[in-house]
This record gives structure tokens, sequence and C-alpha cells, in this order.
């Protein structure tokens, strides 16, 4: 890999922006009484400001994943961490990103927000980037890659080696989601950030440790990506509710590793009886906690299922999805509510008949 210049990266109009300043962040000591911010002085446990850069939650996240607190930002979901990335690096109608169909939707929703270019390189059949299209594609314009391993919708791991190339030799930032990365057998990436500058790792509190309700995404990078993400997140955008709330779980963490390995467990037994059915034609390699599932007739088949109060993810229209359901793996006792209804006779016919045969 070439010398690697951030600030080449970054848009001008960034490295010049001057953020904005929270009273919270301009006093950092210690007080009895605060009239700085024009809060409501009652105390209610939450008339206060939060701390706008989550000192306490991202020291123990820092103890939990062995990271340097200086290598780590919190958003708003990773979707915020999405959003960030896009603006800081990517000029409007001048750079583009890299997708790699199929995969999670947010990443273009959030270009063709900014008025950015997205260039597609579809995954290969065997749902691994195409790294010589790739290169093929890539020029001073390309500012971000976006990998997403586990992958979303396919539930595969994106290999090591192909990761590492991609890092080598792309000229900009490359963006590894790993949400489902507690389920997988492969290590995490965060282990590369010290080898490669260009790297952003994001990861979540919504998946492994069942928290999707307050929202929480983590990216791990240098310190130098890092102060940019600070330097243009709105000033409190992790709210005091989901910093009490990470905090509170990360002190049990007994009960999210328990729950990862039941969800990791309840996946082999549901993609057992899965294929024991005969309207499942195949069910692809998963290490996240959902399987990708290609049925002889997924439109009626989802929607049978909506009509017994069972919800799954229709990707039949999905590139290289073509006929597939994707299924969160659920509780035992949802997972057998879910066998037992595709098991249900009456399934039979009404596909035979929604299908006129």
């Amino acid at each position: 890999m070439s010398i690697f210049d951030l600030n080449k990266l970054v848009r001008p109009n960034i490295i010049q922006l001057k953020p904005y300043s929270s009273a919270r962040s301009e006093f950092k000591g210690a007080a009895e009484v605060f009239l700085d911010a024009n809060e409501n002085p009652f105390d209610t446990g939450l008339n206060r400001y939060p701390d706008p850069l989550q000192g306490q939650l991202k020291q123990k996240i820092s103890a939990w994943k062995g990271i340097p607190a200086e290598k780590i930002f919190l958003g708003n979901g990773s979707d915020e961490v999405i959003d960030l990335l896009v603006r800081i690096f990517c000029e409007p109608q001048e750079d583009h990103i890299l997708i790699l169909p199929p995969t999670y939707g947010m990443y273009q929703v959030s270009a063709d927000i900014a008025n950015v270019e997205i260039r597609s390189v579809q995954l290969t059949p065997d749902f691994q980037p195409d790294v010589d299209t790739i290169f093929s594609t890539v020029n001073e314009n390309s500012k971000i890659l976006f990998l997403c391993s586990p992958n979303n919708p396919t539930g595969n791991n994106l290999h090591l080696e192909k990761i590492e190339t991609l890092l080598t030799h792309f000229p900009g930032i490359v963006a590894l989601d790993e949400a489902y990365i507690d389920f997988s057998s492969q290590k995490s990436c965060t282990e590369l950030l010290s080898e490669f500058p260009n790297l952003v790792v994001l990861q979540t509190f919504s998946k492994a440790w069942g928290l999707a309700g307050i929202r929480l995404g983590i990216a791990f990078a240098s310190p130098e990506i890092i102060h940019y993400f600070n330097k243009v997140k709105p000033p409190y955008n992790i709210n005091q509710l989901t910093q009490n709330a990470a905090l509170a779980a990360l002190e049990n963490q007994t009960q999210q590793q328990e729950m990862v390995q039941t969800i990791i467990g309840q996946r082999t037994l549901l993609q057992q009886y899965l294929m024991s059915l005969e309207l499942v034609e195949r069910i692809y390699p998963s290490d996240a906690n959902f399987l990708l599932v290609k049925v002889k007739d997924p439109k009626n088949t989802y929607n049978y299922l909506v009509e017994q109060g069972i919800i799954v993810r229709d990707r039949s229209n999905v590139v290289l999805c073509e006929g597939c359901l994707r299924i969160t793996v659920g509780t035992p006792e949802e997972n057998e509510r879910l066998v037992q209804a595709l098991l249900n006779p009456s399934l039979g016919k009404t596909l035979h008949s929604k299908s006129g045969t």
C-alpha cells in the first residue's frame, strides 16, 4: 500500500470546518453549579445534556474490545456512521462510493441523499468480492468501499485474504460493516486497524446485544479518522438513555454471550429442519443470525406465513438472491412455530392453488 494521506481524502470544507462548540464540550472539569447550558435546573434524572463524547461508555467498550478509546466513535446506529463517512469523504457530484450487491441498502441510500455517485460491483455467485472488477472500476474519485461481513442479506463471511487485498490496494477508505460478527466463526477485522490506516470497522449493539431499540453503532478507526467523525457529528448524538442502557448491558456480558450461543445453536437446528421441507431448495451457509433460504414459491410462501402471523423478509427480487426468503433466527418457540407452519399440509394446497397448478 502506498503512503496513506488521510487529508487528501477528506473534503476540503470538512478540513476547514469549525465544529459547533457545546457548553458540555467547552467545560470539562468538575463543578457543583451548572449555569452554562440553559438546562432546566430541576433534577429529573435527565435534565442535563449527556456527555457529547460518551467518555465513560467508550472506556467500557475499550476494556471490552481491547481497543483504545481514541479509536472509538459512537453513532446513532451504524446508519449515522455510514452517513458521516459519505459526508466527510465524498464531494457531491464529484466523488463516488463502491458497493458490492447484494448488500445492506443504507450505503446506497446515504450516498443518494448526499448526491454522491454509487458504483456497483456485483458479488461473485459464491457471494465474494470480485476483486479484479473492483480495481478496474476504481479511480482518483473512489473515496469509500463498503464491505459487509458477514454479509446482509446472504449471511456469509467475506474471505479475509480478499478483504486484506482490498485494504492494501484500494485508494480510499474501506468501511467494513461487521454488524453480525458476534455470530461468526471468523475473527473481527478490528485486529487489522494498526496495519491499515484506511480501515473503518462498523459494529453495533443491535444484534448480539439485543439492543436494537437504543440505536447505538460503533466505529473503530484511527484517531485521525475518529477526529473527523467527532468534528462533523451533532453535538449530542448519543442520548443519555442510550448511554445508560449500553453501560448496564456491558456490566452483564455473560447474558450477551448466552444469547449469542443460543442463537447459533438455534441457527443450526433451524437449518436442519428447513432442509427437510419439500419446498426448500437451498439454504446458504450463514455466519449471521439469519438464514437465506431459497424456496420454490417465495411470494406465496411469504404471503402464507403472513396469514399465519409470521413475518420473514422476501428477498426474491434482490440480485443473486432470486427465489429467496431471509429468515431471522428466533427463539426456540418462534422457530418451532415457523417450522410447524411450513409443515402444515394446507401450505401445499395454498401454494398449488395460487400458482394455478
